[in-house]
């Protein structure tokens, strides 16, 4: 995609279909000219003065040869303080794609050209008003097909592995400078940097860059269900609350212990959550075969989880044992969320925490465990950078290729060759953010974007 900055494009911004409100969006230098050729605000003061971002309301001439006016709201962003980092504007009005097609070929008629796929978000990226990894967000958000993976491109949209990038980068500038400063002034035995200090600098940057290549690898996948297991020692309810939540019989129950010997799923919805409930086989510590085979499956369960719920029954006989187990379930990756199960064997003086307390036959703490899930999933990970995939798979590349130059630099025999070495890194972690790129790279990234975004 060779970018074209010197004239002015539009295009529908609003999704395809009828509405009550549909978007046609403006952006270039000509953006407020041509708007003045077709478009009548209500206050012509406040238009003509406009010198910061406004709602102007008014009408636009959609067909002058029968005198026929279309009420409109155009908000203008008259300066480079706009999405695209230049004038632009959005007319927004009746969501009917004939009445759409209608204001975006009267713009075409005034020299407006029609704006290609991604091309405003890459004229934000060109004008420095996101970076590489945003405009990929961009399409994470509109490409987004549950709550998960909308929760993922809006948090790498505000910039998290941006800032993380940016600071490693920044560090490695450094570096680099004093390394280079050092090599200006060889003959008068100035040293700005000392191997010493170059080789604990480089280290502590590799760990860092280390620590970001295996988050972007173990990346969380949304596959449409996020997967809640349900965990905690036998006959600590597991079942009955699979069944609650599920509204169904999904699990077999009875009061003898160990009545689950493999894993069961239920797939549920919380006011448009798309879960799967997985019920595991409870903790124990003298396995048989059996019980073994069942540890395995739940081990695997664990690691595929967004959620681990950790069941506790009132009436614990071993609160030592269930200890020992918890800790090696919150050891795990995913986070823990810890309830109290059959809280009507409880008198209400054993259990202190503020952990929730349930009684699923009777529905009691139902309704608030749902919104514990909910709160629970919507919350970052500690560590983990919640990419969308394409940025994953992007900057896993990058990353291996900026820790080998790291290494190299490192292990060179000279303070040129640790410069050149450095100068590979910055390359590499560059084409991360987009502050390297070629024609290329930026086919890749917004190829798949739609029109209008």
């Amino acid at each position: 995609m060779a970018p074209i900055l010197d004239d002015t494009i539009a295009a529908i911004a609003s999704a395809p279909g009828g509405a009550v409100r549909g978007v046609v969006r403006v952006s270039g230098p000509a953006t407020r000219d041509v708007l003045e050729t077709v478009f009548q605000p209500d206050d012509d003061v406040n238009w003509s003065t406009a010198r910061r971002a406004t709602r102007h309301s008014g009408r636009l001439q959609i067909d002058p040869d029968r005198n026929s006016w279309l009420p409109v709201d155009v908000f203008l962003w008259p300066t480079q303080q706009s999405y695209t980092g230049e004038s632009a504007a959005e007319l927004h009005t009746v969501g009917s794609p004939p009445v759409l097609d209608r204001v975006l070929q009267l713009l075409l008629a005034h020299g407006v050209r029609p704006a290609r796929p991604g091309e405003f978000t890459l004229r934000a990226f060109l004008a420095g008003r996101i970076d590489l990894v945003q405009a990929e967000a961009v399409l994470g958000i509109i490409e987004a097909e549950d709550h998960q993976e909308l929760e993922v491109a809006l948090r790498q949209l505000a910039g998290g592995l941006s800032g993380q990038l940016a600071q490693q980068r920044g560090e490695l500038i450094d570096l680099l400078a004093d390394l280079e400063a050092g090599l200006d002034f060889t003959d008068e035995d100035i040293e700005f940097v000392s191997r010493e200090q170059l080789l604990v600098r480089l280290a502590t940057i590799r760990e860092r860059i280390a620590g970001l290549k295996d988050q972007a690898e173990t990346r969380i996948e949304s596959h449409g269900r996020q997967r809640i297991v349900l965990a905690g020692l036998p006959n600590a309810g597991k079942s009955t609350l699979l069944n609650a939540l599920a509204g169904r019989t999904a699990a077999l129950t009875a009061a003898s212990a160990g009545t689950t010997r493999d894993f069961l799923e239920a797939d549920v919805d919380f006011d448009g959550l798309a879960l799967t409930l997985v019920d595991t086989a409870g903790w124990q510590t003298d396995e048989d075969p059996v019980q073994a085979a069942a540890a395995r499956q739940r081990k695997d369960q664990l690691e595929t989880a967004a959620l681990v719920i950790w069941c506790t029954p009132a009436d614990l006989v071993d609160p030592e044992q269930e200890s020992r187990a918890r800790r090696r379930v919150e050891q795990a990756r995913p986070p823990v969320l810890a309830i109290q199960t059959r809280s009507d064997l409880s008198d209400g003086t054993g259990d202190r925490s503020d952990r929730l307390r349930l009684c699923a036959p009777r529905g009691e703490g139902l309704p608030e465990l749902r919104q514990a899930i909910a709160e629970a999933l919507s919350q970052p990970q500690s560590g983990q950078l919640h990419l969308v995939g394409s940025t994953a798979a992007r900057v896993a590349n990058s990353l291996t290729r900026t820790d080998a130059a790291l290494q190299a630099a490192a292990t060179a025999d000279s303070e040129e060759l640790v410069a050149i070495e450095l100068h590979e890194a910055l390359e590499h972690l560059g084409q991360i953010l987009g502050s390297v790129y070629t024609d290329d790279v930026l086919d890749r990234v917004f190829a798949r974007f739609c029109i209008g975004k």
